[in-house]
């Protein structure tokens, strides 16, 4: 039977890899912890003598266990993929010989569309601060540099004053993977960077020194938690009824690059996908979007009523 003291040792050793050499977030060191802590307890109470005398029967009673507890696909396709990644780093590590769930499927996924803002909504959120205040000239310039450029949110906070051109309105970051783009902005959000650049930005560092683009009250390089919250704070002063997230924002700039006309490669490099595939989805939202239009608006789009 396994034992609990080799099993978090192992799990230690696994979660300092994913810290020292992975360089994962918090976020996800947290998840994975959790995870894989809560698989090696059901081992143990399975009385599995071993990690690798697990198998697909053993799996699929815990994936039974899990479905009988009410989890959800995608939160079991995780947990699914942090085992994985467990089992990898034991055979890296040369602890065991062989991966006995390599072979072993992951649960079907149900696509969902992302959702995405319309026009309006994306107008009325941008105008919710107050730009009389530094607080205010931040907030407006991030949602404004949201929409215009469909960057991440972690490549927004992430961002130095000197990957900032207002005279060309080129942002340029490095993505996942490491790798550099170029993002672009319109004029509104030149304008509103630059407002917060002259004026609001100044304020909020005071006396401290630092190349951080967006910062907060206490003049660091503000957090994405932050970020997150500034989206709640305007969107409900904005009437939106919606939970509006920063992904939502990039959603929103590349489907309103489709239906404006947008080459979808060019939309792909603007977002700094990998894969086309990536891309793609927004063509489905699109069309939805359409399809809903079209047997609203076309008088003879829906069926006719059946004669007597």
């Amino acid at each position: 039977m396994l034992k609990e003291g080799n099993t978090e040792e192992l799990l230690h050793s696994y979660i300092s890899y994913l810290e020292l050499e992975r360089n994962v977030s918090p976020y996800t060191v947290r998840n994975y912890t959790r995870d894989i802590r809560e698989f090696l307890e059901f081992l143990q109470t399975e009385s599995v003598e071993s990690l690798e005398r697990v198998d697909r029967s053993v799996l699929r009673q815990y994936l039974a266990k899990l479905q009988w507890r009410g989890i959800v696909k995608a939160s079991i396709s995780r947990k699914l993929s942090a085992i994985r990644s467990f089992y990898r780093y034991l055979i890296r590590e040369e602890i065991i010989s062989s991966d006995p769930l390599k072979a072993a499927p992951s649960p079907k996924l149900e696509k969902r569309l992302p959702s995405f803002l319309s026009t309006e909504e994306v107008i009325r959120l941008i105008h919710a601060p107050d730009t009389s205040t530094p607080a205010g000239q931040r907030d407006r310039a991030i949602l404004e540099l949201l929409y215009a450029s469909g960057l991440r949110v972690s490549e927004i906070v992430g961002l130095d004053l000197d990957q900032v051109n207002l005279a060309t309105r080129e942002i340029h970051v490095w993505g996942k993977g490491s790798k550099e783009r170029v993002g672009l902005i319109g004029e509104p959000a030149a304008r509103a960077l630059s407002l917060y650049l002259d004026d609001g930005r100044t304020k909020l560092m005071g006396k401290r020194r630092t190349n951080a683009l967006f910062l907060n009250r206490y003049g660091q390089r503000i957090a994405k938690r932050r970020v997150q919250h500034i989206l709640e704070k305007y969107s409900k002063e904005a009437g939106l009824d919606k939970r509006v997230f920063p992904h939502m924002l990039r959603h929103t700039f590349a489907t309103h690059l489709l239906d404006g006309g947008a080459d979808l490669r060019v939309v792909q490099e603007l977002l700094g996908h990998a894969s086309l595939s990536s891309t793609q989805v927004y063509t489905h939202v699109t069309q939805s979007r359409a399809r809903k239009v079209y047997l609203a608006a076309h008088p003879r789009a829906e069926k006719e009523e059946a004669k007597p």
